[in-house]
């Protein structure tokens, strides 16, 4: 049996006294999660959990192996760093896939530059993907997109960027000013997937229909053919495209949030975070959260909420 392994499960459902809650940090179904914990109490020979049908208790054994548990736990995940900084130490981060080339490359250089003992390694990961990996320890820190809830990890500095239209030149709207989002009525709207950005996907849906717009479809995806195209149109920063026009929405109703996230901070980790922030903010375009545009925008008259 893999003991520390076990022990790690043991101190999350401690914390938590929720096996569904646990599993969920964990990154993993219940089921294989209390088969687990069962073999780790069978191992021990002694019961560490009271179960019932309405809540979770630590027995008496289960409360003095605790802060055994959780020393052993921190003790072996820093012979890991340690062993990774010996033989040279690589920073698995995650990233959003449409976060862009300039901004990656900004943060793998400004990186790079203050810490040239520690390889960074960006992987592209949707943000419930990134959740699910950071649980698991498959990586080590990620840029995330907010609202998003996850027990167990650490945030960083929210950042927030208005977002604006992105249409086919040849569009309408492409040839005026502000947009309102009413004005994109009947136009079919392309979003990073559902499944990917959950907590984004329902509050920018949310705001649409708050104002007027209700997309006849939406497609799921991080390329913008279908935009070049004039099939769909898509929320984003400002930026110059071939074939695109970028208008700003009337009001700034739609804002991106974005933070660094991570389950245990490391030296190597909060470098990266203070990097993210820097970069994001010079590359991106992006500000503190509470110096975002306050969203004020009018209806249409005759729409509904």
């Amino acid at each position: 049996m893999d003991l520390v392994r076990h022990l790690r499960y043991f101190t999350v459902v401690a914390e938590e006294l929720h096996f569904g809650n646990a599993a969920i940090r964990l990154g993993m179904a219940q089921p294989p999660l209390s088969q687990r914990i069962k073999r780790l109490e069978e191992e021990l020979g002694v019961r560490l959990f009271d179960r019932s049908a309405r809540q979770v208790q630590l027995t008496e054994a289960g409360r003095l192996l605790l802060g055994e548990a959780r020393e052993i736990v921190a003790r072996v995940d820093r012979l890991h760093e340690l062993a990774r900084h010996g033989h040279g130490a690589v920073l698995k981060v995650g990233v959003p896939p449409d976060l862009g080339p300039a901004v990656i490359a900004g943060l793998v250089a400004g990186f790079r530059e203050g810490n040239p003992e520690v390889r960074l390694a960006p992987a592209e990961i949707w943000t419930a993907d990134q959740l699910a990996a950071l649980a698991e320890g498959a990586i080590d820190v990620g840029v995330v997109r907010h609202p998003v809830t996850a027990p167990g990890l650490d945030f960083g500095q929210v950042l927030a960027q208005p977002q604006g239209v992105l249409l086919a030149k040849e569009d309408p709207l492409a040839r005026g000013g502000e947009v309102h989002l009413a004005d994109l009525a009947g136009r079919e709207l392309l979003m990073p997937p559902r499944e990917g950005e959950p907590g984004l996907y329902a509050e920018v849906l949310a705001e649409c229909r708050r104002h007027g717009y209700v997309p006849p479809q939406v497609h799921q995806g991080a390329g913008l053919g279908m935009v070049l195209a004039g099939a769909a149109v898509a929320f984003g920063p400002r930026e110059e495209l071939p074939g695109l026009a970028w208008r700003p929405l009337l009001g700034s109703p739609i804002i991106c949030r974005v933070s660094t996230a991570w389950r245990a901070e490391t030296v190597a980790v909060a470098a990266f975070s203070a990097v993210a922030v820097r970069t994001l903010k010079e590359r991106a375009g992006m500000v503190d959260e509470g110096a975002a545009p306050v969203r004020r925008v009018s209806r249409r008259p005759g729409v509904l909420a």
